[in-house]
C-alpha cells in the first residue's frame, strides 16, 4: 500500500507515540519512487560478481586438463555486467574477459591456433550485443524517468497536500490510489478557511482511470473557487452541483457514458467560536465522530443525491448540525475503507475496530487505520482510499467570537 500522508508521526526515543508538531514533507525529485535517479553501476557486491567469474574460470582452467577448454565460459562476465551496470563497466569487463581468454588459451596451447581469435571474437561479439541492449535500456529508462517526473508533478498539483492546522484545529490526510504507480485516482479531498469558518470536502468519483481523474479535477477546481463565495454550506453544495453538471455536459461530446457519471461527496463546516460541525452529505459514507468514549456515525436526517444527480438549488441539500468540541475527532473517509475485504470476502468492520484506534492525534489515527486495514485485507486493496482526520485540541479552544473575522466573501 502506497499511502500519501501529510505528516506521519514517529515514536519518541522513550517509545511513546508523539503527534508531530512540525510539518514533514516529502521533497519531490524527478526519478523513481523516493527521489532516486536512473540506476548507475549497481552495488559493490554486484560489480564484484563478474570479476569473481573471471577469476574463478581462469583459476579452474589453469588446473583443468588441456583437452577441456573453458575460455568460452568467460563470456558470462560481460553479459552479467550489462544486466547490473552501465556501458563503461561492461566494456571494461569485456576487455578483462578477452585478456583472460588469452591466458586460458595460452595455458591450453591454443595461442597459435585459429581457436584463439574465435574465442576472443565470441566474447567481444556477445559483449557488443549486451552493451547495445544496455544502451537502449538506459535510454528508455531515462525517458520513463522524465515522464514519471512530469506525471507526479501534475498529480501533486491536482491533489494538493493539506495543511497540518486549520484555524485552531489539527488536521491530517492520507491517500492511496488503486491504480499501480498512480498518486491520484477517483477519490479527492480539499480544505479551505473561509473567514472564520473551516470547510472540508471529501469525495469519490464513480469509475476509475483518466475519466475519474478528470471529474475529480473539475470538482476540486470548483470547490477552491466557490468555497469563498458562499456563506452557507447548502449554497456551496448547489454551486458545486452546477459546476459538476457543466463539466459532465462538456464531457458528453466525447464520452457517451458521461450521463452515468457522478461524484459522492461530503461537505463539512467547522466554524470558529461554535462547538458544532455542519455537514451536507451528497450520497457519501457518513463521517465518524469520536467524543470521549463514544463513536458515532453522523448519518444526518436525509442525505442528498450525489453531485451530478442532485438538484441545482440550496433546498436540495439538507444541512445537519452536530456537536463538536474540544477533545473531539472527526474522521472523513471514502468507501475504500468500508468496502475493503479480507481473504474470505468479509467487509472491514471499521465501526468495531474504531474502539482500538488512537484518536488523540489525527496523524497517529490515520497511521493506525492504514496499518490495521492493510493487515485485515492482506495488503490487497482494490479501490482508492482517501481519509481526512480533524481534531479539536482540548487545550486549545476556538478563538472567541469577539475577534474580528472577515466574511467568506471578503476572503475571495
Amino acid at each position: 500500500m502506497n499511502f500519501l500522508a501529510s505528516g506521519v508521526s514517529a515514536p519518541a526515543p522513550d517509545g511513546r507515540e508523539v503527534c508531530p508538531t512540525q510539518q514533514r514533507t516529502r521533497h519531490f525529485r524527478p526519478g523513481f519512487p523516493g527521489g532516486s535517479r536512473v540506476p548507475a553501476d549497481g552495488t559493490r557486491a554486484q560489480v564484484a560478481l563478474p570479476v569473481l567469474l573471471i577469476a574463478v574460470i581462469t583459476l579452474v582452467a589453469s588446473v583443468a586438463p588441456l583437452a577441456i577448454h573453458l575460455s568460452p565460459l568467460l563470456v558470462a562476465a560481460p553479459t552479467c555486467t550489462a544486466a547490473i551496470a552501465r556501458t563503461r563497466l561492461t566494456v571494461a569487463m569485456a576487455l578483462a574477459a578477452s585478456a583472460a581468454v588469452v591466458l586460458v588459451d595460452w595455458h591450453d596451447d591454443l595461442v597459435h591456433t585459429a581457436l584463439l581469435p574465435i574465442h576472443i571474437g565470441a566474447v567481444l561479439a556477445v559483449s557488443g550485443f549486451a552493451i547495445a541492449a544496455r544502451a537502449l535500456h538506459d535510454r528508455d529508462l531515462r525517458e520513463l524517468t522524465q515522464v514519471r517526473a512530469v506525471s507526479e508533478a501534475a498529480q501533486r498539483v491536482l491533489l494538493r497536500p493539506l495543511p497540518r492546522t486549520l484555524g485552531s484545529l489539527r488536521i491530517a490526510s492520507m491517500y492511496r490510489a488503486a491504480t499501480a504507480h498512480a498518486l491520484v485516482g477517483g477519490d479527492l479531498y480539499a480544505v479551505a478557511r473561509a473567514g472564520c469558518t473551516n470547510r472540508i470536502l471529501i469525495g469519490d468519483v464513480r469509475g476509475k482511470g483518466l475519466p475519474a481523474i478528470e471529474d475529480a479535477s473539475a470538482l476540486l477546481g470548483a470547490f477552491r473557487e466557490a468555497v469563498h463565495e458562499h456563506e452557507k454550506l447548502p449554497d456551496l453544495a448547489a454551486a458545486l452541483e452546477r459546476s459538476v453538471r457543466r463539466h459532465l455536459a462538456e464531457m458528453a461530446e466525447r464520452d457517451p457514458d458521461s450521463a452515468e457519471r457522478f461524484i459522492t461527496a461530503a461537505l463539512v463546516e467547522l466554524p470558529d467560536g461554535e462547538e458544532t460541525v455542519r455537514v451536507v452529505n451528497c450520497g457519501h459514507p457518513p463521517p465518524l465522530l469520536k467524543q470521549r468514549d463514544q463513536t458515532t456515525l453522523l448519518c444526518g436526517s436525509r442525505p442528498a443525491p450525489p453531485l451530478g444527480l442532485a438538484g441545482s438549488t440550496a433546498d436540495s441539500f439538507p444541512l445537519d448540525t452536530f456537536a463538536f468540541g474540544p477533545g473531539d475527532t472527526l474522521l472523513l473517509y471514502t468507501d475504500g475503507l468500508v468496502e475493503a475485504r479480507d481473504a474470505t470476502g468479509n467487509f472491514y468492520p471499521f465501526l468495531e475496530r474504531a474502539s482500538t484506534w488512537a484518536w488523540q492525534c489525527p496523524h497517529i489515527l490515520l497511521r493506525h487505520i492504514s496499518q490495521d486495514l492493510k493487515s485485515y485485507a492482506g495488503g490487497h486493496l482494490n479501490d482508492d482510499l482517501a481519509m481526512v482526520a480533524v481534531h479539536c485540541p482540548a487545550h486549545s479552544p476556538h478563538p472567541p467570537e469577539a475577534l474580528a473575522c472577515p466574511t467568506p466573501e471578503a476572503t475571495a
